[in-house]
C-alpha cells in the first residue's frame, strides 16, 4: 500500500529526520500527551506515598519509578512516531505475535499477585502484563488484515480479523480479564464499522457480546461479584467504589487541598485504577475537567486527521489506536464514578504502572506516526475526475 496522510507539506530533499518529524507530527496531540504525563507525576506524589509507607520504602519511591518508566515510554513514543507506516505495520504485526504467545503462556507461568486474575509475568525485580502490549499490536495486525480485503483479489481480511479478535478476547477472558477483552472487541468493532461493515452484522455481533456477558456472569464468580456490586443500589462504604465515590463528593469544585486527601490511605489501587478519585478529592472538579479535556484533545485531533486519510490501512489502524486510548480513559473514569462495573484498568499515561506506561507510549507513538502530515492528492481521482497527476512523496 502507498503510505499517504493528508496534508500539503512539501518534500525537502536531504532534510534531517528530526526536523522532518517535528514539522509533520501533530504537535497539539504531542503536547496533550506530555501534559497528561506531568499530571500523572503530580498525582503520583499524593497517591503513591501510602503504598510506599506500607511496603517500608522511601516516601517517593513509586514516583521515581513512574518517572523512570515514563521517560522510557516517552522516548519510545517519539522513536516509533518517526517511523514510516510500513515500518510501524511490521513492528505491530511482530509485536502482536510475541504478545499473543505470551498470553497463552500465562496460565502456566503467570501470577495473579493475589488479585484473582493471572495477568502478569513476575521476574522478581519487575513484572510485565503482556495484555497491555498486545493491544496496539492487535489493532495494527487486524487493520492490516481488513485493509488487505480492499485489494483486488485480496484475502478475506475482514473475516480473518474477526477470528483473530474472538481468539484474543477469549484468551483475555480466561485470565480472567473481561475489561481488556471488552476493550479489544470494542476497538475492533469500531475499526470494522469504519471498514464498511453492514449495520445488521454489527448488531448481531453486539448480541453475541451480550450473550457472552450472560455466560460469564453465570460461570465466573469474579465477573458476577463485580456486576452484582455495580447493580446494587447501595454502595458499601468499605469497598473501593465506596471510598472513590466519597472522595469525589468531598473534593467538590476546587478540592480539599494538596496533600489533604484521605482516600489514598484507604484505596489499595489509588495510584492505579482509581487515580482519578485522588485527583477529584485533592484538586477538585477543575483538575478532572482538565484531564478529560486533554484526553479529548488527543483523541479528537487524531480522528479529525484520520478522517481525511485515503490509505485504508493507515485510516483503520489509526482509528483503532485512537479508540483504544479514548475508550480506556472513559472506562477508567466511568468506573470511578460508578457509571461502569469495576474493570481493573489504568488511566493511560496518568496511572502508575511500568507496563501500562510503556505500552501506552508504544500505542501513542504508532498513532502519531499514522497522523503525521505527508503530501497527498485530493479526492478527485477517486471519483474518476481527470486532473493533473499529483506529486506523491513517500517517506519510507
Amino acid at each position: 500500500m502507498t503510505e499517504m496522510v493528508f496534508g500539503t507539506v512539501a518534500s525537502r530533499s536531504g532534510e534531517p529526520v528530526l526536523s522532518r518529524w517535528w514539522r509533520t507530527v501533530d504537535r497539539w496531540a504531542l503536547s496533550g500527551i506530555l501534559l497528561l504525563f506531568l499530571v500523572g507525576i503530580l498525582l503520583g506524589f499524593a497517591a503513591s506515598v501510602p503504598l510506599a509507607e506500607r511496603n517500608g520504602l522511601p516516601q517517593f519511591y513509586y514516583v521515581y519509578k513512574q518517572l523512570f518508566y515514563g521517560i522510557i515510554a516517552l522516548v519510545t513514543m517519539v522513536l516509533i512516531s518517526m517511523l514510516s507506516p510500513r515500518a510501524v505495520r511490521r513492528l505491530g504485526v511482530f509485536g502482536f505475535g510475541i504478545c499473543f504467545f505470551a498470553i497463552l503462556l500465562l496460565p502456566f507461568f503467570g501470577t495473579d499477585f493475589g488479585k484473582g486474575a493471572t495477568r502478569w509475568f513476575s521476574f522478581g525485580f519487575a513484572s510485565v502484563q503482556p495484555s497491555e502490549f498486545l493491544k496496539p499490536g492487535f489493532v495494527v495486525f487486524t487493520a492490516w488484515l481488513m485493509a488487505a480485503s480492499f485489494e483486488v483479489g485480496g484475502p478475506p481480511g475482514k473475516r480473518m480479523s474477526f477470528f483473530v479478535a474472538v481468539s484474543v478476547a477469549l484468551a483475555l477472558a480466561l485470565q480472567p480479564d473481561f475489561g481488556q477483552a471488552s476493550l479489544v472487541i470494542a476497538s475492533w468493532g469500531l475499526m470494522y464499522f469504519v471498514a464498511g461493515a453492514p449495520l445488521p452484522l454489527l448488531l448481531t455481533m453486539a448480541g453475541g457480546v451480550v450473550s457472552a456477558g450472560f455466560f460469564a456472569y453465570s460461570n465466573s464468580e469474579h465477573f458476577a461479584r463485580r456486576i452484582d456490586g455495580f447493580l446494587n443500589p447501595e454502595i458499601d462504604p468499605r469497598t473501593q467504589l465506596g471510598y472513590a465515590t466519597n472522595a469525589i463528593q468531598e473534593g467538590g469544585f476546587f478540592g480539599v487541598g494538596v496533600g489533604e486527601g484521605t482516600v489514598k490511605w484507604s484505596l489499595p489501587d489509588a495510584h492505579t485504577d482509581f487515580i482519578i478519585a485522588v485527583a477529584a478529592e485533592e484538586y477538585g472538579f477543575v483538575l478532572v475537567l482538565i484531564i478529560i479535556m486533554l484526553f479529548a484533545m488527543v483523541s479528537v485531533r487524531s480522528f479529525l486527521r484520520l478522517i481525511q486519510e485515503r490509505d485504508p490501512f493507515i485510516r483503520l489502524a489509526g482509528t483503532g489506536l485512537a479508540a483504544l486510548f479514548a475508550l480506556q480513559s472513559l472506562i477508567n473514569m466511568g468506573v470511578a464514578v460508578r457509571l461502569l462495573p469495576a474493570k481493573g484498568m489504568t488511566l493511560p499515561f496518568v496511572s502508575y504502572g511500568g507496563s501500562s506506561l510503556v505500552a501506552a507510549g508504544i500505542g501513542l507513538g504508532m498513532l502519531l506516526a499514522f497522523t503525521r502530515t505527508r503530501p497527498q492528492s485530493d479526492m478527485s481521482d477517486i471519483f474518476g475526475i481527470e486532473r493533473s497527476a499529483p506529486r506523491i512523496v513517500r517517506n519510507d
